[in-house]
């Protein structure tokens, strides 16, 4: 008899936790499906920058799925946008830190993923906060040292930072040339640090840094052209390069400032013989006879201004061209 009521009471008990179970796997469910409906719909609100929107319904999303990892990625993304930096509001302050919290959150959640390590790094680069930025950026090219669009976003970040902080320009140059030695063959990565060459701040007061810095892209540019001879924006990058030097830089000898502007020139038509049709060439052979050509050679002043207007009508008109072209093809996309 005992035996009896007590197998009842064991069949009740478990049955009850099967009931119970089953209500909670219910409510989980529910939850799932709350959240995801909530993510789904703030994704679609991030999209149309409606980030304000977004923000509540990430925030709802979380409310049912506090563990769903792309929802504080992209809440922190969505106050990050509306973040202003250097704004010292007390608005802006809560948002900032609203958008920091969210990011840790997501970090601490998924450590190893690399969209949410950059986000987060790239929040940090915001605020101005360089060792813990370099610190997230450096980890991207460690979980994927084979990509080598890695090694140019810490480039990039290092070059913001090139005229604030000693030393850093020297890790900028480290990783656009680490980005070549891991593919060589690859001319963007000679395009990028010929970039980064020409746009490397340099003190007034230093005129031959700032040449040589010219010089050393001209010589990335060079060895791009190796790669890619029948590219014509490649020669257009060099001579847009060559002709930056001779017009900037009008304290160097006439005769040399000369060799170089010519040097600008055959570059800069190359390009357009390459393509007759790539309308920027016009545009900087246009740039180049009067800003510099004519200034050095007054005795043929009329002559290149004649030619600087001949090559800038025609860069008008090969865009007036394209413009139409384009316009005559979205007309044609909307009838099918």
């Amino acid at each position: 008899m005992f035996r009896r009521k007590t197998n009842g009471l064991w069949i009740a008990a478990l049955a009850c936790i099967i009931v119970f179970s089953f209500v909670g796997c219910e409510k989980l469910k529910i939850s799932k499906l709350r959240s995801n409906f909530h993510f789904s719909k703030a994704n679609q609100l991030f999209t149309d920058n409606q980030y304000r929107k977004a923000i509540t319904e990430y925030e709802l999303a979380l409310k049912y799925d506090p563990n769903l990892v792309q929802a504080y990625r992209f809440l922190g993304e969505s106050y990050k946008q509306l973040f202003k930096p250097a704004v010292e509001t007390p608005l802006n302050k809560d948002i900032e830190k609203k958008a920091l919290a969210a990011l840790l959150k997501a970090h601490e959640i998924d450590p190893t993923n690399k969209e949410i390590v950059f986000s987060l790094g790239d929040m940090y680069d915001k605020q101005r906060n360089f060792d813990e930025a370099e610190k997230l950026y450096l980890k991207i090219v460690e979980f994927e040292p084979g990509n080598m669009n890695n090694y140019y976003v810490v480039a990039e970040f290092y070059k913001r930072y090139a005229g604030d902080k000693p030393g850093v320009a020297r890790k900028a140059e480290s990783m656009y040339l680490r980005r070549l030695e891991a593919d060589p063959e690859n001319p963007q990565g000679y395009a990028y640090i010929a970039d980064y060459y020409e746009k490397l701040p340099a003190s007034a007061d230093n005129i031959d840094q700032a040449m040589n810095n010219f010089d050393k892209a001209n010589e990335f540019q060079a060895k791009r052209i190796q790669l890619i001879p029948n590219n014509p924006e490649a020669w257009l990058a060099r001579g847009i390069n060559r002709w930056s030097k001779a017009f900037r830089f009008q304290n160097l000898p006439k005769e040399q400032r000369m060799a170089v502007a010519q040097d600008a020139l055959k570059a800069i038509e190359k390009a357009r013989d390459l393509d007759p049709n790539y309308p920027e060439p016009y545009s900087w052979l246009s740039v180049i006879y009067k800003s510099v050509l004519a200034k050095l050679d007054p005795d043929k002043e009329a002559r290149y201004i004649a030619e600087g207007d001949k090559n800038l009508d025609k860069f008008q008109d090969l865009r007036k061209r394209f413009a139409e072209r384009k316009k005559l093809e979205e007309e044609l996309k909307k009838t099918k």
